[in-house]
């Protein structure tokens, strides 16, 4: 049996290291000239650390790179609006881990034979029964995989119709900040802004800003660095010390929900399939959870009944937490002076069980 994995990022390479160890023969078109990434930052929650630990990886990302839970969300003086119980999270779902993209990328490039890599490859068309024209010719296999992410022309070949991906209002910076002391993950709201900061374990800091912007905005570092220059410490400090060739904009879209992720012999998964906010953290996660169930359902059930069930399992979970990611995030863009007083006097007085639940749904 063959599948064709259409992109090499995360969810693709996933996808076909657990083909490729239930014994398919595997092939992966990337249109890039190489297999890396270079991103900033990646936090692997424990649902997707238990899809590595399906694909026998892991153990090696938590050598490597053991985090904690987001701390909680703080007001931009500093006072916090919202406290996670870090360890009880740890306790009841497992661990967190946060390396650089690039060092996921290379654990899951490792597990799949060099020969079956085939960078450079841009796909133009792909067809139920399987086939794929791309810049090398014409491949085909027993099942394709569309993990070509957002722009996805895999999904564009088969749901020609169906909405593209839609701008959400804001825009999202990622970088890494050298090492220096943080108190942990720890999200900070503002008026239509905010700014994230994860410690990695080399001692560098990971850090994300999104702001309301037209799409299409481009906004340097300076501007980034006199805009948080009156929000808490270490923000100012993690922007100082920025390194602006570095620093990686990105447009944030969602996709408009699929009636479903399959088309005869193609499936699609990751971005392609559910492209979501990263409020919640889980794109990659759900990816990674993606790819080997399609990989464990096709080869017990077969391509035809495995495909039904993959779109059976992964859709309504995926959808769900899409929706879920959108709302998390919206109060930290309201720009209402009256809407955003009353979310900083309201959150804090809520429960500390109410996040906890709120996140039950993800990690399981």
């Amino acid at each position: 049996m063959k599948a064709i994995i259409v992109g090499g990022g995360i969810g693709g390479l996933a996808a076909a290291a657990a083909f490729h160890q239930r014994g398919w023969r595997v092939e992966v078109l990337e249109r890039a000239p190489e297999f890396t990434e270079i991103g900033a930052g990646v936090s692997i929650q424990p649902n997707g650390l238990r899809a590595l630990d399906a694909l026998g990886l892991g153990d090696a990302l938590r050598s490597g790179g053991l985090a904690d839970p987001l701390a909680g969300i703080r007001r931009t003086h500093g006072n916090w609006l919202i406290r996670n119980d870090v360890d009880g999270l740890k306790r009841r779902f497992g661990q967190w881990a946060t390396v650089h993209r690039a060092a996921l990328i290379d654990l899951l490039r490792a597990a799949v034979p060099a020969h079956a890599l085939r960078p450079g490859t841009e796909v133009r068309e792909v067809r139920p029964d399987g086939t794929v024209r791309h810049s090398g010719g014409t491949s085909t296999a027993d099942l394709v995989v569309g993990a070509d992410g957002v722009h996805s022309a895999t999904r564009r070949s088969l749901w020609p119709r169906h909405p593209g991906p839609r701008y959400v209002g804001y825009t999202t910076w990622r970088f890494i900040a050298p090492p220096q002391p943080v108190e942990g993950s720890v999200e900070t709201w503002g008026r239509g802004e905010r700014f994230g900061y994860v410690p990695m374990p080399d001692g560098r800091v990971y850090c994300y800003v999104l702001a309301n912007a037209p799409a299409g905005s481009r906004i340097h570092l300076d501007e980034l660095r006199e805009r948080f220059a009156r929000w808490h410490d270490p923000v100012p400090a993690l922007l100082n010390t920025a390194d602006s060739d570095a620093v990686l904009q990105h447009d944030t879209y969602e996709l408009p929900e699929l009636p479903t992720y399959v088309s005869g012999k193609v499936a699609l998964l990751g971005d392609a399939a559910h492209a979501m906010t990263p409020n919640l953290g889980q794109g990659a996660c759900q990816a990674l959870e993606d790819a080997v169930t399609l990989a464990s359902a096709a080869d017990i059930l077969g391509v035809r009944a495995g495909l039904e069930q993959y779109d059976d399992v992964r859709r309504p979970r995926t959808q769900t937490i899409t929706r879920r990611s959108r709302q998390a995030g919206a109060p930290a863009h309201w720009t209402s002076p009256p809407l955003t007083a009353l979310r900083d006097v309201a959150l804090p007085l809520l429960p500390r069980s109410l996040f906890n639940r709120s996140l039950t749904p993800a990690y399981t």
